[in-house]
């Protein structure tokens, strides 16, 4: 994605390697030659148009290794649910993770509550409900459910009986590190602490970061390979943040440091200038980090961190929290407000949403590992290719994935929930992520309130305050307007039309700024 020059690794501590038993080794090999003996068959439908020669496989990254299989399940991790400052004090927030549903709110102290997100009554979505008295309530029935799950009110009961012992919610563990809050989605094994994502940088003195919340409307992997994907900065998002310039599209030069179960590492620079300054690391689950070092003037050393911690909500879609920081912060950046660069990061992802929407479409009606669709260079796919071979060895303990050489495909076919009602909004839904716009309101992924205003407080609040302006200065250019048409003196109907027009002139400001958070990208060359 943009901005997406300093790109960013995970500073935790990798998790001994687990091999899993010789039985699952066998059954998870048996699967996967079933799913390439279905993948030569297929490969009727999909041909290149012309066979890998030897000159190529010098530029296109090796595909023969050695497969490894890890002991892997999804469950066991931590995944970012949302930005602690975000989330509201007055109602409960539904989230997915693989398509899990779950509702997470705050009760009258305060704390965090993960329940899964489902009345034990009949089945309705407690994230539609509110908060009384710190306690979650389903507005269909009124049962309410106090922090450990256990439910406390049920308005329908004889005043004699006692509430079942079995009205009660599945719990999940969570926890606020550093600004995020994080989900344990297994309900069989305890939580690991150990495993809570902790990043040297975000707790260095005078660090400062500007964080964002997006959600997308692609799967997450196709997500994370395009964050781990420094090349196609310069074409994709020339000239957006003043840095990435299509002219500078280059050969870079990648030297992977690290590889266990838990992700890689490396370094990576421009080959033309022959040094490796930025460090990346993936971490499982979906934390994607890009560090880099430099020093002053005054021989200090400081830190810059582009943090990208991605959830996987389910089948096409996904949440991704973005952070960039660093020790030192250009004093240029102070002059904008964090709204201006909220909608340029929204700015970013419309970039690459069309190219990665149609991705997410391919793979899934090819259905064949990577190794049969992609062409990855040396100079500009490493991570992509290290990305999917992990891929290969832990996808197994996924609800669904595509790797390198293997891929299982989803079991339960996509939800579409929410659907938007009335005309409107069914023609904004029905402009996919290709470049439809949309109307504001109207439940669509590929709608830029949707997929962050709504979920970001400050540019919630900021887009309220400037409509509130718009509507004030309107009435008082509406009044000024009378008056002047009203009032004799000539001196008067000057004054009074001068002010008008600059009442004009703020409506049109603030129809701007609600605009640039609200309406989406659109490249000029696809403009009708």
């Amino acid at each position: 994605m943009a901005s997406i020059s300093f790109h960013h690794p995970f500073l935790l501590n990798p998790t001994p390697k687990k091999l899993i038993t010789t039985t699952t080794t066998r059954s998870i090999t048996s699967i996967s030659i079933h799913i390439e003996q279905r993948a030569v068959k297929n490969r009727t439908l999909f041909t290149r148009c012309h066979a890998v020669t030897d000159h190529d496989e010098k530029v296109l990254v090796g595909s023969e290794e050695e497969r490894q299989v890890a002991d892997y399940d999804w469950t066991e991790e931590w995944y970012p649910l949302y930005l602690t400052k975000d989330v509201p004090d007055d109602a409960p927030l539904g989230l997915t993770v693989f398509d899990q549903q779950i509702v997470l709110y705050k009760d009258g102290n305060g704390d965090l509550h993960c329940y899964q997100d489902r009345c034990p009554h009949r089945l309705a979505k407690l994230s539609e409900g509110q908060l009384v008295d710190g306690r979650l309530e389903c507005l269909y029935h009124g049962w309410q459910f106090d922090g450990e799950g256990k439910c406390v009110k049920i308005p329908q009961l004889p005043a004699d009986a006692k509430i079942p012992r079995s009205a009660c919610v599945r719990t999940y563990e969570v926890r606020d590190s550093q600004g995020v809050v994080w989900v344990w989605m297994s309900q069989k094994t305890p939580p690991n602490l150990d495993k809570v994502p902790w990043f040297e940088n975000f707790a260095r003195p005078g660090f400062q970061d500007n964080s964002t919340v997006h959600e997308l409307p692609y799967d997450h992997s196709i997500l994370l390979e395009n964050l781990m994907d420094p090349s196609h900065v310069p074409i994709s998002h020339d000239r957006t943040d003043w840095s990435a310039k299509r002219e500078d599209a280059q050969p870079l030069r990648f030297k992977v440091t690290e590889r266990t179960d838990r992700g890689f590492a490396g370094w990576w620079g421009k080959d033309k200038e022959g040094s490796l300054p930025n460090f990346l690391r993936f971490e499982a689950p979906c934390a994607l980090q890009n560090n880099r070092e430099f020093m002053d003037d005054k021989g200090e050393k400081h830190y810059i961190t582009g943090l990208f911690l991605c959830r996987p909500t389910g089948q096409g879609k996904s949440m991704l929290i973005v952070r960039f920081g660093g020790t030192k912060r250009s004093p240029l950046m102070k002059l904008f407000p964090n709204w201006y660069l909220h909608q340029n990061a929204s700015k970013v992802f419309e970039q690459d949403m069309g190219f990665l929407s149609s991705q997410n479409e391919i793979l899934l009606k090819e259905k064949v590992p990577t190794k049969e669709l992609y062409l990855n260079l040396r100079s500009s796919d490493t991570w992509v290719a290290e990305y999917r071979k992990w891929m290969d060895k832990v996808g197994h303990g996924m609800p669904y994935h595509f790797g390198h050489s293997t891929i299982s495909l989803p079991k339960v076919p996509a939800v579409v929930e929410h659907a938007p009602a009335g005309l409107v909004a069914g023609a904004s839904a029905s402009s996919p992520a290709k470049g439809g716009v949309g109307t504001m309101h109207a439940p669509n992924l590929a709608n830029r309130y949707f997929r962050h205003v709504i979920h970001c407080k400050g540019c919630s609040s900021v887009v309220k305050s400037f409509n509130a302006w718009k509507n004030a200065l309107s009435a008082m250019a509406l009044v000024l307007t009378a008056l002047a048409i009203l009032v004799t003196g000539r001196q008067w109907k000057a004054f009074c039309l001068v002010s008008a027009t600059l009442c004009l002139a703020g409506v049109h400001a603030c129809s701007t700024a609600v605009a640039m958070n609200t309406t989406n990208f659109i490249r000029t060359h696809r403009r009708l």
